[in-house]
Protein backbone atom coordinates (compact mmCIF):
# COMPACT_ATOMS: atom_id res chain seq x y z
CA UNK A 1 0.00 0.00 0.00
CA UNK A 2 2.81 2.30 0.76
CA UNK A 3 4.74 1.52 -2.39
CA UNK A 4 1.69 1.94 -4.14
CA UNK A 5 1.17 5.81 -2.34
CA UNK A 6 4.44 6.60 -2.86
CA UNK A 7 4.66 5.89 -6.79
CA UNK A 8 1.65 8.19 -7.18
CA UNK A 9 3.31 10.71 -5.43
CA UNK A 10 6.47 10.45 -7.14
CA UNK A 11 4.33 10.09 -10.48
CA UNK A 12 2.54 13.50 -9.47
CA UNK A 13 6.02 15.18 -8.75
CA UNK A 14 7.25 14.38 -12.28
CA UNK A 15 4.55 15.27 -14.33
CA UNK A 16 4.35 18.64 -12.45
CA UNK A 17 8.01 19.09 -13.41
CA UNK A 18 6.88 18.11 -16.89
CA UNK A 19 4.21 20.71 -16.70
CA UNK A 20 6.39 23.49 -15.30
CA UNK A 21 9.72 22.80 -17.45
CA UNK A 22 7.09 22.57 -20.44
CA UNK A 23 5.84 26.50 -19.55
CA UNK A 24 9.37 27.80 -19.08
CA UNK A 25 11.09 26.24 -22.11
CA UNK A 26 7.59 27.50 -24.12
CA UNK A 27 8.31 31.16 -22.76
CA UNK A 28 11.82 30.79 -23.52
CA UNK A 29 11.06 29.87 -26.45
CA UNK A 30 8.76 32.66 -27.34
CA UNK A 31 11.59 35.52 -26.19
CA UNK A 32 14.22 34.12 -28.02
CA UNK A 33 11.97 33.68 -31.35
CA UNK A 34 11.26 37.66 -31.59
CA UNK A 35 15.12 37.87 -31.16
CA UNK A 36 15.74 35.64 -33.74
CA UNK A 37 13.10 36.88 -36.30
CA UNK A 38 14.66 40.23 -35.70
CA UNK A 39 18.35 39.36 -36.12
CA UNK A 40 16.55 37.63 -39.80
CA UNK A 41 14.78 40.62 -40.71
CA UNK A 42 17.90 42.89 -40.36
CA UNK A 43 19.72 40.54 -43.27
CA UNK A 44 16.62 41.11 -45.61
CA UNK A 45 16.22 43.61 -48.30
CA UNK A 46 13.71 45.91 -47.80
CA UNK A 47 12.37 43.96 -51.19
CA UNK A 48 12.83 40.91 -48.97
CA UNK A 49 10.53 42.07 -46.37
CA UNK A 50 7.82 43.06 -48.35
CA UNK A 51 7.76 40.05 -49.80
CA UNK A 52 6.59 38.52 -46.50
CA UNK A 53 7.53 36.66 -43.48
CA UNK A 54 10.59 33.93 -43.36
CA UNK A 55 12.50 32.43 -40.95
CA UNK A 56 15.68 32.33 -43.17
CA UNK A 57 18.02 34.82 -42.87
CA UNK A 58 18.66 36.69 -46.34
CA UNK A 59 22.30 38.12 -47.62
CA UNK A 60 21.96 41.60 -46.74
CA UNK A 61 23.10 42.08 -43.47
CA UNK A 62 26.27 44.01 -44.16
CA UNK A 63 24.60 46.38 -46.71
CA UNK A 64 21.83 46.90 -44.27
CA UNK A 65 24.66 47.89 -41.18
CA UNK A 66 26.27 50.01 -43.78
CA UNK A 67 23.06 51.59 -45.01
CA UNK A 68 22.16 52.39 -41.48
CA UNK A 69 25.45 53.34 -40.09
CA UNK A 70 25.71 55.67 -43.35
CA UNK A 71 22.44 57.07 -43.43
CA UNK A 72 22.80 60.75 -43.76
CA UNK A 73 19.78 61.61 -41.77
CA UNK A 74 21.18 60.28 -38.17
CA UNK A 75 24.01 59.56 -36.53
CA UNK A 76 24.52 55.95 -35.21
CA UNK A 77 27.60 56.63 -33.01
CA UNK A 78 26.09 59.95 -31.18
CA UNK A 79 22.77 58.42 -30.75
CA UNK A 80 24.46 55.39 -29.24
CA UNK A 81 26.80 57.58 -27.29
CA UNK A 82 23.38 59.73 -26.02
CA UNK A 83 21.64 56.76 -24.71
CA UNK A 84 24.36 55.55 -23.25
CA UNK A 85 25.25 58.19 -21.03
CA UNK A 86 21.42 59.00 -20.32
CA UNK A 87 21.10 55.13 -19.59
CA UNK A 88 24.07 54.58 -17.66
CA UNK A 89 23.97 57.65 -15.41
CA UNK A 90 20.37 57.33 -15.03
CA UNK A 91 20.93 53.83 -13.59
CA UNK A 92 23.84 54.43 -11.05
CA UNK A 93 22.13 57.36 -9.72
CA UNK A 94 18.59 56.27 -9.75
CA UNK A 95 19.43 52.68 -7.98
CA UNK A 96 22.27 54.54 -5.01
CA UNK A 97 19.95 57.37 -4.04
CA UNK A 98 16.72 55.39 -3.53
CA UNK A 99 18.54 52.52 -1.82
CA UNK A 100 19.99 55.81 0.38
CA UNK A 101 16.44 56.63 0.83
CA UNK A 102 15.24 53.48 1.86
CA UNK A 103 18.24 52.90 3.92
CA UNK A 104 17.05 56.02 5.47
CA UNK A 105 13.38 54.84 5.98
CA UNK A 106 14.20 51.65 7.23
CA UNK A 107 17.23 52.15 9.91
CA UNK A 108 16.01 55.57 11.32
CA UNK A 109 13.07 56.47 13.38
CA UNK A 110 11.71 60.14 13.02
CA UNK A 111 8.78 61.93 13.03
CA UNK A 112 6.40 61.00 10.52
CA UNK A 113 8.23 58.43 9.11
CA UNK A 114 5.42 56.39 7.92
CA UNK A 115 3.67 58.97 6.78
CA UNK A 116 6.81 59.83 4.43
CA UNK A 117 6.98 56.16 3.61
CA UNK A 118 3.67 55.85 2.35
CA UNK A 119 4.28 59.63 0.57
CA UNK A 120 6.19 57.75 -1.37
CA UNK A 121 4.63 54.64 -2.32
CA UNK A 122 1.92 56.75 -3.26
CA UNK A 123 3.85 58.65 -6.05
CA UNK A 124 3.89 55.32 -7.52
CA UNK A 125 0.19 55.51 -8.58
CA UNK A 126 0.73 58.62 -10.71
CA UNK A 127 1.57 58.24 -14.32
CA UNK A 128 5.00 60.38 -14.89
CA UNK A 129 2.80 62.03 -18.47
CA UNK A 130 0.75 63.81 -15.63
CA UNK A 131 3.74 66.30 -14.78
CA UNK A 132 5.58 65.98 -17.88
CA UNK A 133 3.89 69.28 -19.32
CA UNK A 134 4.47 71.31 -16.87
CA UNK A 135 7.89 69.98 -17.05
CA UNK A 136 8.52 70.50 -20.41
CA UNK A 137 6.93 74.20 -20.37
CA UNK A 138 10.06 74.50 -17.57
CA UNK A 139 12.66 73.43 -19.97
CA UNK A 140 10.99 75.60 -22.39
CA UNK A 141 11.04 78.87 -20.49
CA UNK A 142 14.48 78.38 -18.65
CA UNK A 143 16.15 77.30 -22.09
CA UNK A 144 17.11 74.06 -20.99
CA UNK A 145 16.29 72.04 -23.88
CA UNK A 146 18.82 69.92 -25.43
CA UNK A 147 20.52 69.07 -22.69
CA UNK A 148 21.41 65.67 -21.35
CA UNK A 149 21.46 66.14 -18.26
CA UNK A 150 17.62 67.66 -18.04
CA UNK A 151 16.92 63.56 -18.79
CA UNK A 152 19.33 62.31 -16.43
CA UNK A 153 18.36 64.50 -12.66
CA UNK A 154 14.66 63.81 -13.13
CA UNK A 155 15.20 59.65 -13.02
CA UNK A 156 16.76 60.21 -9.30
CA UNK A 157 13.13 60.36 -7.72
CA UNK A 158 11.80 56.78 -8.41
CA UNK A 159 9.59 55.64 -5.36
CA UNK A 160 9.17 51.93 -7.47
CA UNK A 161 12.94 51.62 -7.06
CA UNK A 162 12.69 53.00 -3.62
CA UNK A 163 9.88 50.36 -2.64
CA UNK A 164 12.00 47.59 -4.22
CA UNK A 165 15.16 48.66 -2.09
CA UNK A 166 13.12 49.06 0.99
CA UNK A 167 11.99 45.49 0.85
CA UNK A 168 15.38 43.49 0.24
CA UNK A 169 16.49 45.79 3.29
CA UNK A 170 13.85 44.62 5.11
CA UNK A 171 14.64 40.95 3.83
CA UNK A 172 18.66 41.11 4.25
CA UNK A 173 19.69 43.92 6.29
CA UNK A 174 19.81 43.19 10.56
CA UNK A 175 19.55 46.16 12.59
CA UNK A 176 21.87 45.45 14.84
CA UNK A 177 24.75 45.39 12.11
CA UNK A 178 23.86 49.01 11.71
CA UNK A 179 24.41 49.63 15.71
CA UNK A 180 27.37 47.53 15.65
CA UNK A 181 29.44 49.62 13.07
CA UNK A 182 27.88 52.90 14.79
CA UNK A 183 29.42 51.93 18.52
CA UNK A 184 32.85 51.09 16.49
CA UNK A 185 32.82 54.49 15.54
CA UNK A 186 31.39 54.15 12.17
CA UNK A 187 29.80 57.37 10.42
CA UNK A 188 26.52 56.92 8.29
CA UNK A 189 28.00 57.14 4.84
CA UNK A 190 30.67 54.97 6.14
CA UNK A 191 27.89 52.48 7.48
CA UNK A 192 25.92 52.86 4.08
CA UNK A 193 28.43 52.77 1.67
CA UNK A 194 30.67 50.16 2.76
CA UNK A 195 28.30 47.87 5.09
CA UNK A 196 25.29 48.32 3.32
CA UNK A 197 25.64 49.05 -0.27
CA UNK A 198 28.04 45.16 -0.71
CA UNK A 199 24.32 43.56 1.41
CA UNK A 200 22.40 45.28 -1.30
CA UNK A 201 24.43 44.29 -4.85
CA UNK A 202 21.68 41.78 -5.88
CA UNK A 203 19.24 44.45 -5.39
CA UNK A 204 21.09 47.06 -7.01
CA UNK A 205 22.02 44.57 -10.18
CA UNK A 206 18.51 44.00 -10.73
CA UNK A 207 17.26 48.02 -10.43
CA UNK A 208 20.38 49.04 -12.30
CA UNK A 209 19.34 46.78 -15.38
CA UNK A 210 15.38 47.79 -15.13
CA UNK A 211 16.76 51.44 -14.77
CA UNK A 212 19.07 51.27 -17.58
CA UNK A 213 16.49 50.03 -19.65
CA UNK A 214 13.60 51.96 -19.14
CA UNK A 215 15.93 55.21 -19.85
CA UNK A 216 17.53 53.44 -23.16
CA UNK A 217 13.85 52.85 -24.45
CA UNK A 218 12.79 56.04 -23.63
CA UNK A 219 10.98 58.08 -26.38
CA UNK A 220 8.52 60.14 -24.61
CA UNK A 221 10.75 62.88 -23.12
CA UNK A 222 13.66 62.65 -25.11
CA UNK A 223 11.70 63.39 -28.51
CA UNK A 224 9.91 66.31 -26.73
CA UNK A 225 13.06 67.96 -25.33
CA UNK A 226 16.07 67.05 -27.71
CA UNK A 227 15.58 68.52 -31.50
CA UNK A 228 19.24 69.02 -32.20
CA UNK A 229 20.91 66.41 -34.34
CA UNK A 230 23.76 65.86 -31.96
CA UNK A 231 21.78 65.51 -28.85
CA UNK A 232 19.32 63.08 -30.30
CA UNK A 233 19.14 59.18 -28.96
CA UNK A 234 18.72 55.77 -30.63
CA UNK A 235 14.88 55.28 -29.86
CA UNK A 236 14.36 58.99 -31.45
CA UNK A 237 17.22 58.04 -34.62
CA UNK A 238 14.46 54.86 -34.87
CA UNK A 239 11.68 56.87 -35.14
CA UNK A 240 13.18 58.79 -37.45
CA UNK A 241 14.03 56.51 -40.16
CA UNK A 242 10.29 54.82 -40.00
CA UNK A 243 8.94 57.89 -40.69
CA UNK A 244 11.35 58.82 -43.99
CA UNK A 245 8.96 59.41 -46.81
CA UNK A 246 8.02 56.29 -48.94
CA UNK A 247 11.38 56.65 -51.76
CA UNK A 248 13.75 56.81 -48.76
CA UNK A 249 12.05 54.22 -46.65
CA UNK A 250 14.38 51.45 -46.22
CA UNK A 251 12.74 48.71 -43.30
CA UNK A 252 15.87 46.55 -43.74
CA UNK A 253 17.32 49.57 -42.53
CA UNK A 254 15.33 50.26 -39.59
CA UNK A 255 15.60 46.29 -38.71
CA UNK A 256 19.48 46.85 -38.59
CA UNK A 257 18.86 49.48 -35.93
CA UNK A 258 16.60 48.01 -33.76
CA UNK A 259 18.78 44.79 -33.69
CA UNK A 260 22.02 47.10 -32.59
CA UNK A 261 20.13 49.36 -30.61
CA UNK A 262 19.45 46.41 -28.49
CA UNK A 263 22.89 44.84 -28.30
CA UNK A 264 24.11 47.12 -25.44
CA UNK A 265 21.09 46.65 -23.41
CA UNK A 266 22.03 42.61 -23.91
CA UNK A 267 25.54 42.87 -23.09
CA UNK A 268 24.00 44.83 -19.60
CA UNK A 269 22.47 42.21 -19.09
CA UNK A 270 24.61 39.43 -19.64
CA UNK A 271 27.33 41.27 -17.17
CA UNK A 272 24.98 41.63 -14.43
CA UNK A 273 22.99 38.00 -14.93
CA UNK A 274 24.11 36.37 -11.75
CA UNK A 275 23.62 39.08 -10.06
CA UNK A 276 19.86 39.76 -10.73
CA UNK A 277 18.63 36.45 -10.63
CA UNK A 278 20.05 36.40 -7.06
CA UNK A 279 18.42 39.72 -6.19
CA UNK A 280 15.45 38.08 -7.23
CA UNK A 281 15.30 35.32 -5.11
CA UNK A 282 16.87 36.21 -1.92
CA UNK A 283 14.96 39.54 -2.00
CA UNK A 284 11.78 36.93 -1.59
CA UNK A 285 13.10 35.37 1.33
CA UNK A 286 13.10 36.75 5.04
CA UNK A 287 17.10 36.38 6.33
Amino acid sequence: MKKDVNKSAKLKLLLSRIVVYGILIFLAFLCLFFFYLMFVNSSRSNAQLNTGFTLIPGGNFLMNFKNAWNDGSINIPVGMKNSFLIAAFSAVLTTYFSALTAYGTYVYDFKYKSLVHIFILAIMMIPSQVGAVGFIQLAFKYGLTNQLWLLIVPSIAASAVYFYMRQYLEATLPLEMVEAARIDGSNEFRIFNQIVLPIMKPAIAVQMIFSFVGSWNNYFMPALLLNKAEKKTVPIMIAQLRSADYSKFDMGKVYMLMLMAILPVMIIYIILSKSIIKGVTSGSVKG
